[in-house]
């Protein structure tokens, strides 16, 4: 099955997004960001994937000024310090009450 175009993912239930956090052994920024994805995505029950810029050639070329950089389906939603409310926005399509 082809993966969905991130723009009709937007308004996908929040069980069918995907956030990925871009993080480095040993950063204190990247240990805030995973705190907060972890409570949005648990709260909401949305999966999250996290990898390790070290580890990847290609996401250290594009990133390594940026960590921790937060991907939302695939395009960056973020960068260094997660909002929660904005995330929990994103992921839910900002509907009221969530």
């Amino acid at each position: 099955m082809a993966r969905m175009s991130p723009l009709f993912r937007r308004n996908a239930a929040p069980r069918e997004r995907l956030v990925t956090l871009i993080r480095k052994p040993g950063c204190h920024l990247c240990d805030d960001a995973q705190a907060v994805v972890e409570k949005v995505c648990g709260e909401l029950g949305v999966p999250w994937e996290q990898k390790d810029i070290t580890q990847d050639p290609r996401l250290h070329d594009q990133y390594w000024e940026q960590i921790p950089v937060v991907l939302v389906d695939g395009s960056q939603h973020t960068f260094w310090r997660v909002d929660e409310v904005r995330l929990r926005r994103e992921l839910t399509g900002g509907r009221a009450g969530n």
